[in-house]
């Protein structure tokens, strides 16, 4: 079992603790993103560089990830790549997604994009913060009790 990141857009806070719960659990984390990542000096912190462009680190994600993974992520899409190939991801914010959940959200992403693309909703999610972080860390813990 190993951790992936989607880490061009994943806040520092839980790239952090992400980094600290690696080296105590001793589970391989891999950070994958389009650009050069300073990360600690661990066997069990790595990275991967993808090129730029759209979704390639999404397809380089699903291409490497294997059952059980678990993909830290805010991209949707993504999320339900990575449960339909048997994964679990979990959003920054805390979120998990499933099998038994992951239609519904990318359902609900789905019409809300339109929506902001026809003008009729604006603005985003609210800025992250320490609630946020306390809600992934505690979903991070579930995740790895069960992995070990």
């Amino acid at each position: 079992m190993q951790i992936w990141v989607d880490a061009d857009a994943c806040p520092g806070d839980i790239k952090e603790l992400l980094f600290r719960s690696a080296v105590r659990r001793k589970i391989k984390v891999t950070l994958v993103a389009n650009q050069s990542m300073r990360v600690p000096t661990s066997e069990f912190i790595d990275t991967v560089l993808v090129p730029y462009g759209a979704n390639i680190a999404d397809r380089r994600i699903v291409e490497l990830l294997g059952p059980d993974d678990l993909v830290v992520t805010a991209d949707i899409p993504l999320a339900a790549d990575v449960v339909a190939k048997g994964g679990q991801a979990l959003n920054p914010r805390g979120k998990l997604y499933t099998a038994d959940n992951v239609a519904d959200i990318l359902a609900t992403r789905n019409m809300l994009d339109q929506l902001r693309g026809g003008g009729q909703i604006t603005g985003g999610p609210a800025n992250f913060n320490a609630k946020d972080k306390q809600a992934f860390a505690n979903q991070l813990d579930r995740w790895l009790a069960k992995a070990k």
